[in-house]
């Protein structure tokens, strides 16, 4: 229901019932339900009288959702975020190859704007039997749950990015496969050609 719809003496009701309710879960030391799967706390319902939920940007108790400035709860609090970001992976689909075979000599891993040369990249290769795939990330906090596993069945594994190097360096460091980068920062989109060059230089230096 609206708040505007509320008359203000039910408002006043309305507040100090869910101000009772958080503090008799303050006083009887009753803990905040957790979803176990994803850590996630259940919210106090508005214009429910179950609970008030509270919005801030200081630390929360795990348990209570109080204000807590102890240092292990802060730790525990980190790890618990972290944790529910990663689990969003397991919500997301899995990664595909969008042009090619699911493992090979080559891929070439994109994401955002480079899908389009990318794939005319590969799609010209491939006519000329070229082993070569293209796999395109939509998904980048978290990846896929198995994206690491899909890299690895390549030989290698080549990254063109319209920036210094941003997801190179991440697939580098996360799966510690030996990712190369191609990198352009001119303000105009790669070129069909360059791609294409940059593949076969790749491809020639490892024959």
């Amino acid at each position: 229901m609206r708040a505007d719809l509320v008359s203000p003496e039910e408002q006043v009701v309305e507040v100090i019932a869910l101000e009772l309710g958080e503090l008799a879960c303050l006083l009887t030391g009753e803990r905040r339900a957790r979803e176990h799967l994803n850590a996630v706390a259940h919210r106090g319902v508005v214009q429910k009288g179950v609970g008030l939920h509270r919005i801030g940007g200081i630390e929360k108790d795990y348990d209570t959702g109080d204000i807590s400035y102890d240092a292990d709860n802060h730790q525990r609090m980190t790890d618990v975020r972290k944790a529910k970001i990663d689990g969003i992976a397991k919500f997301i689909p899995a990664q595909t190859v969008s042009q090619g075979p699911s493992a090979g000599q080559l891929a070439i891993v994109g994401w955002g704007s480079t899908y389009g040369p990318i794939h005319q990249a590969v799609k010209r290769l491939r006519a000329v039997g070229v082993d070569v795939s293209h796999i395109h990330i939509r998904y980048l906090m978290p990846f896929p749950e198995n994206l690491g596993e899909l890299l690895r069945g390549y030989e290698q594994i080549l990254v063109p990015e319209m920036n210094t190097g941003q997801l190179v360096e991440v697939l580098r460091s996360k799966f510690l496969i030996d990712a190369k980068r191609l990198n352009k920062v001119s303000g105009q989109p790669f070129k069909i050609r360059e791609i294409v060059d940059a593949i076969e230089s790749l491809l020639g230096e490892s024959a």
